[in-house]
C-alpha cells in the first residue's frame, strides 16, 4: 500500500494550492471587468474558488518544473485545467446526471443558484479555460497544440465522452476492462492532459512528454479507483459528499466489479507503473513520485 503523505509534500501541496487559488481569483476578476450578470459570476466563483485539492493545476506546474521550466510558465495551463475541472463538477452534480446535493462539504452549485444558472456557469468556465490558454500562450508556437490537447481531453474523446459512458453503464453488467474504459475517459484523460500541458509549457522534449503521458494516464486511473473506494469506505464528513451513492446508482466502479481488496491492488499496481514512467526524469520528478503515492493513500 502507498506510504502516508509526507510533511514536506503536504506543505508543498498547501502552498501550491493557495497560489493556484490566487491565480483563479485573479482570472475571475478579469472576467468580472467585462461581464455584468452578477449571479452568473457568483455561480462561477462559487465553484471555481471552492476549497479543493487543486490536483490538476498543481500537476501541471510540477510537470513543467520537472521538465526544466519555471512555475510561472505554467500559470495559464493551471488556470485552464482547473476551469475545465470546475465546469465538469458543476455539470456532473446536476439532477440530470449524478444528482448530488453536496460537493466539498457545501451545497452543490445548482442547489444554491438554480439549474439554469449552474449550467451556464459551467459553460462559461469551459469557455474561460480556452480564453485563458489563448491569452497566456497566444504568441507561442505551442498555443495551437495546447488548445487541441485540452479540447481533446475535455470533449467526446475525453472527459465528456467518459461521463456519457459512465451514465450509460449504470445498472449494466461490466467487466474490469469496461470499467477502465469509463475511468480513462471521465477522469484519467484530464489528469494526463494537465501533465502534458505542463510539459508543453516547458517545451519538453519527446522523451519527457512520453514519460509525462504514461505517468498521467496511470495516475488518473489510480485516482479514480481511489475515489471509488472512498465512496465505499470513506467518511462522508471527510470526503465532503454523500458516500455509498455509486452502489445505489449502479455505477461502473472497480469495487463493484472486482471488490475492495482487488481494487486496492489495482490502484497500487497503477502507481507502480506511474513511477516507472518517471524513472528517466531522475530527481527532477521527485514531487511527482510522492504525489502518485498520495493519490491512493488519501482520505478525501
Amino acid at each position: 500500500m502507498a506510504k502516508t503523505l509526507d510533511r514536506s509534500l503536504g506543505d508543498s501541496l498547501s502552498v501550491e494550492g493557495a497560489a493556484v487559488s490566487e491565480m483563479l481569483a485573479a482570472a475571475l476578476d478579469r472576467v468580472a471587468g467585462v461581464v455584468r450578470p452578477e449571479p452568473l459570476l457568483e455561480s462561477m466563483r462559487y465553484s471555481l474558488l471552492s476549497d479543493g485539492k487543486r490536483l490538476r493545476p498543481v500537476l501541471a506546474i510540477w510537470c513543467c518544473e520537472a521538465c526544466g521550466g519555471e512555475s510561472s510558465m505554467a500559470t495559464g495551463v493551471a488556470v485552464a485545467v482547473e476551469c475545465v475541472h470546475a465546469f465538469s463538477l458543476i455539470h456532473d452534480d446536476l439532477p440530470a446526471l449524478d444528482n448530488d446535493d453536496t460537493r466539498r462539504g457545501k451545497p452543490t452549485n445548482h442547489v444554491v443558484y438554480g439549474e439554469s444558472t449552474a449550467i451556464l456557469a459551467g459553460d462559461a468556465l469551459m469557455a474561460m479555460a480556452f480564453e485563458t490558454l489563448g491569452q497566456a500562450y497566444g504568441t507561442s508556437p505551442m498555443c495551437g497544440r495546447m488548445v487541441v490537447e485540452l479540447a481533446n481531453a475535455t470533449g467526446a474523446a475525453g472527459m465528456i465522452g467518459g461521463e456519457w459512458m459512465d451514465l450509460d453503464a449504470e445498472r449494466k453488467l461490466l467487466d474490469a476492462e469496461d470499467v477502465e474504459r469509463v475511468h480513462l475517459g471521465k477522469t484519467a484523460r484530464l489528469l494526463q492532459c494537465a501533465c502534458r500541458l505542463g510539459g508543453m509549457a516547458a517545451t519538453a522534449d519527446r522523451a519527457q512528454m512520453a514519460a509525462l503521458s504514461g505517468y498521467g494516464k496511470a495516475l488518473g486511473l489510480a485516482f479514480q479507483i481511489a475515489d471509488d473506494l472512498l465512496d465505499v469506505t470513506g467518511d462522508p464528513a471527510r470526503v465532503g459528499k454523500r458516500t455509498g451513492k455509486d452502489a445505489e446508482s449502479g455505477k461502473a466502479t472497480y469495487p463493484g466489479v472486482v471488490g475492495v481488496d482487488a481494487s486496492r491492488e489495482k490502484a497500487a499496481a497503477l502507481v507502480t507503473g506511474a513511477l516507472a514512467h518517471l524513472e528517466p526524469m531522475g530527481e527532477s520528478a521527485e514531487r511527482l513520485r510522492q504525489l502518485a503515492n498520495y493519490v491512493i493513500d488519501r482520505t478525501v
